[in-house]
Parts: structure tokens; C-alpha cells; sequence
């Protein structure tokens, strides 16, 4: 059975990219990203929109849904490295990560996992996983993943984010691919999540 799979600012599709047997709806607010997405995935139905919007309005429709808000607000780098030290100006957290939160623990029936970096606060709602650089909130347990080689994010320039996550932006003219590409999701755990979530939707199979 076809899974039907809703992924929320989706970006380039770096958690989506080792997906297979899914009906996935992709949405993104940036144009560009959005038309990157649908060139490297053609058969997903690819909507350049507001993902917060979209989930409100269409989350009962799905057997799962991956939400990954911005996470730049939250970062333990922007704040203590480049607001502190860098003069970057502050900036109020993006409060969408909790709403969506909140909303899908209250009203969703489908499974669901919301993705965001490690803030550089105590997280106001307790994750539910922990695994590597990223926190999750989610309706199912997720183990942890432990063959997954992490590169050094802040570190990497763009031939090695390219490598590891297998894109390349060569082609298309973009004012900061590193950024784009540190935004990914590496495409494992992307598959990680998926698969644990397939076994709690289609237990027999």
C-alpha cells in the first residue's frame, strides 16, 4: 500500500531523497527551492506555498506528515556564536515550530514527526528523540540511529555537503547553496524516520 506522505518546508528534499513507495505532497515557500524539488522529484506533487497554512488546512489527509519550521531562530549557533560575537542582530524564535507541535499531538490521527535544531534554550516542549544534530517531536517512538556519519556542519563548504548528501546545485543559480544545503536533512535519517513510521501504520508488513 501506497503511503500517503506530507512533507512541510521541504526545501531541496534532503530528508525526502531515499524515499520510495510513497504518494508524497511536498510544500515550500520559496519558488526556487520549490522548482529544484519538483526537478529532483517529479512524480511528488509540489506546492510553492505556506507549509504552516497547508498543514491547518489539509493534515487529515495523510498516513504521515514531516514538518521541518525554520530553524535559523533557534539555533545555538546564531545565537551564542553569531549574535554574541558577530554582531548578527537578535531575533524573536519562530514560535511555528510549537504551534505545529502543539496542534498535531491535539488533533492529528496519522503518524507525525516535526523536526528542528538544538535551540539554544531548554526546548519548551520536551523532545521526543534526540539523534545527532536534530530534535524530534513525534506520536512514535523513534530509535535511535546509530550508522549514521555526520559531517561537521559548520565547517563543511559545498563540495562536501554535496557529497554527503548526494545533490548537486551546480547547475542552478543560487545566492547561498551552502546554506541550502545545510538546511538538508540528511537523506539516512530522512529514511530512518520514514521506515519507523511505516512500521507502526503497517505493522504486518
Amino acid at each position: 500500500m501506497m503511503l500517503k506522505v506530507l512533507n512541510l518546508y521541504a526545501g531541496i528534499g534532503g530528508n525526502r531523497k531515499n524515499w520510495t513507495d510513497v504518494s508524497v505532497t511536498a510544500v515550500e515557500l520559496d519558488p526556487l527551492l520549490a522548482s529544484i524539488y519538483a526537478q529532483r522529484f517529479p512524480d511528488d506533487n509540489v506546492i510553492a506555498g505556506d507549509a504552516h497554512q497547508y498543514l491547518l488546512d489539509h493534515f487529515r489527509k495523510f498516513d504521515f506528515i514531516w514538518s521541518s519550521p525554520p530553524c535559523q531562530s533557534h539555533s545555538s549557533f546564531r545565537q551564542n556564536i553569531c549574535v554574541r560575537f558577530r554582531g548578527t542582530v537578535p531575533v524573536y524564535p519562530d514560535m511555528r515550530l510549537y504551534q505545529e507541535i502543539l496542534f498535531l499531538k491535539h488533533n492529528a490521527s496519522c503518524c507525525w514527526a516535526v523536526e528542528n535544531v538544538k535551540p539554544y534554550y531548554k526546548p519548551l516542549i520536551e523532545p521526543d528523540a534526540v539523534l545527532h544534530r536534530h530534535l524530534f517531536w513525534s506520536n512514535f517512538r523513534i530509535p535511535a540511529i546509530e550508522s549514521l556519519s555526520e559531517i561537521k556542519i559548520r565547517h563543511a563548504q559545498i563540495p562536501e555537503l554535496e557529497k554527503a548528501l548526494g545533490f548537486s546545485l551546480k547547475e542552478f543559480k543560487l545566492k547561498n547553496k551552502r546554506q541550502i544545503l545545510r538546511n538538508c536533512v540528511n537523506p539516512k535519517l530522512g529514511l530512518h524516520i520514514l521506515e519507523t513510521a511505516k512500521s507502526r501504520i503497517f505493522p504486518q508488513q
